[in-house]
């Protein structure tokens, strides 16, 4: 069996390492083509030598191909994992920083509020110029499977205005799966789940053991947790008031409604410190930077590390490798999957993307109807819909008035700052980012203009309300194992406390 797989934002150490050793795990894929591409050579040279050498020390004949010219990547590509991040760290600072300028306190910034807007503007060109390469030089019907957020924007431009069929994938649902299985004391294959909603605001709404529905019991078992009612108090807090829990983390759920970051008196009262994911300013940023710091820096020492044993029990629970085996095979795989909505769940918009069950085998992907959300659990979805459509079609034209009113309908921004300071920190964002924004040339030299002339508002340099500093290489160093773990992973909220998801 042999087919050709490209990753595209290879230089991505813990998603392309760690995806391509799911997928070489499937006995019958040790044939297959694949190839790497990156705008960055020495990221992506590194990481070529590091998967050759888990290649060759497990016995396969597979010569990846790594090269900076995306289409050649592409050629021939029967799937593609989108792993990029476009602007890198450093735009990544400027979506953190400035939004806390005017008291937008984000803790990741990646999929929502003025972060996660902007990451949209600058991903979806993007997204749409390796879609037209797909279309002219990939395999007809080629699947792109996307792990680039914002999520939902992406995979919902990728689509529509891309033409290309994609699927986004995420590693919430799991990850939630695991806790609440945890909080009950079980197993998590002993816990049976279904998911539905959008991404990274997905709700449980059905939980069962041994043909049990836990669903009603999910609130008390959670409060009297020693662990979870410390560190999920957002999450507990929005289960206790909609009724059934979100699959995002504290942190990342608590920058996605208006209730819980718009004072800076009251956030370490949500929050716990002792993981970045449950709530820290910035947390997500810190984080990768310091992995990105570290992985260049000791890079030299992972080519002494023992190689990745591509085999079945080190294989993760990322998607990507059960639904191409799935497609290839026909063996039936189920997950959660980020897909156009059609009226799978019937409160939703047929055109969003939505995340919600879906089953794989030799005949395709699908998705099976899930009906009405809950009415409290959809309104919620349904505030972010909006958001998000406005930001991709913002994004796609290059319109900044359909930009600034996603900023304004956005619950966090809109729950922290008038419509003047949202106008003010639109064109912030945009002059500081307009290497990455070409669509909005014309608009980023009038926001020149009103920064250079206007009488400006009044901002504050405002560190949030829970900043830690970014650890030096020195202080890394202390901890080997810990930093070099942080930088390989994909998911770098998954190890809290204790074990979690492999």
């Amino acid at each position: 069996m042999s087919f050709k797989v490209a990753f595209i934002g290879a230089g991505s150490i813990g998603f392309t390492r760690g995806l391509l050793r799911d997928l070489l795990s499937v006995p019958e894929f040790h044939d297959i083509e694949v190839s790497f591409t990156d705008i960055s050579p020495r990221n992506l040279e590194m990481v070529r030598q590091l998967c050759q050498r888990d290649v060759d020390e497990n016995g396969l004949g597979i010569t990846i191909e790594a090269t900076t010219d995306r289409r050649e990547a592409l050629r021939d590509a029967k799937y593609v994992f989108c792993v990029i991040r476009v602007g890198g760290l450093e735009a990544f600072q400027l979506d953190i920083d400035i939004p806390l300028k005017y008291g937008v306190d984000q803790c990741v910034g990646d999929t929502l509020s003025a972060g996660g807007i902007m990451y949209g503007q600058r991903g979806i060109p993007v997204i749409l110029d390796i879609c037209k390469d797909i279309r002219e030089v990939a395999q007809p019907n080629c699947l792109l499977l996307n792990y680039a957020n914002p999520m939902a924007m992406m995979t919902w431009a990728a689509n529509q205005y891309g033409r290309v069929r994609t699927i986004g994938l995420c590693h919430g649902v799991q990850h939630g799966h695991w806790q609440i299985a945890q909080a009950f004391g079980l197993e998590q294959e002993e816990v049976d789940i279904v998911c539905a909603g959008i991404n990274h605001q997905t709700w449980y709404v059905q939980i069962r053991h041994n043909g049990e529905d836990l669903t009603g019991k999910l609130l008390e078992t959670f409060e009297s947790h020693p662990e979870f009612s410390r560190t999920e108090k957002v999450r507990i807090d929005m289960l206790r008031r909609f009724g059934y829990y979100s699959t995002e983390s504290n942190g990342h759920l608590s920058e996605y409604v208006p209730w819980y970051r718009k004072r800076p008196d009251e956030i370490r009262e949500w929050i716990d410190l002792g993981s970045w994911i449950n709530g820290e300013t910035g947390g997500y940023l810190r984080v990768c930077t310091e992995g990105r710091n570290w992985f260049e820096t000791d890079f030299p020492n992972w080519l002494k590390e023992p190689a990745y044993q591509y085999s079945s029990d080190k294989r993760s629970q990322e998607h990507g490798s059960y639904i191409i085996e799935g497609l290839e095979t026909g063996r039936v795989y189920r997950g959660h999957f980020n897909v156009v909505n059609h009226g799978a769940i019937s409160n939703l918009p047929g055109d969003a993307v939505i995340e919600a069950p879906g089953y794989v085998d030799g005949n395709g992907i699908s998705t099976p109807l899930v009906g009405d959300l809950p009415l409290g659990c959809a309104a919620v979805c349904n505030a972010s819909i909006s958001v998000q459509r406005l930001a991709v079609e913002a994004a796609v034209h290059g319109d900044d008035m359909l930009l600034r009113q996603a900023m304004m309908m956005d619950p966090l921004v809109g729950a922290v700052c008038n419509p003047k300071e949202i106008w003010q920190m639109v064109d912030e964002m945009l002059v500081a980012q307009q290497s990455w924004l070409p669509q909005y040339g014309q608009s980023i030299d009038s926001a020149k203009e009103r920064l250079s002339t206007g009488e400006l508002i009044p901002v504050r340099q405002y560190e949030g309300a829970a900043r830690l500093k970014v650890k030096t290489v020195d202080e890394m160093k202390r901890d080997r194992t810990a930093a070099t773990k942080n930088a390989a992973e994909a998911d770098k909220g998954k190890d809290r406390h204790g074990r979690s998801p492999a």
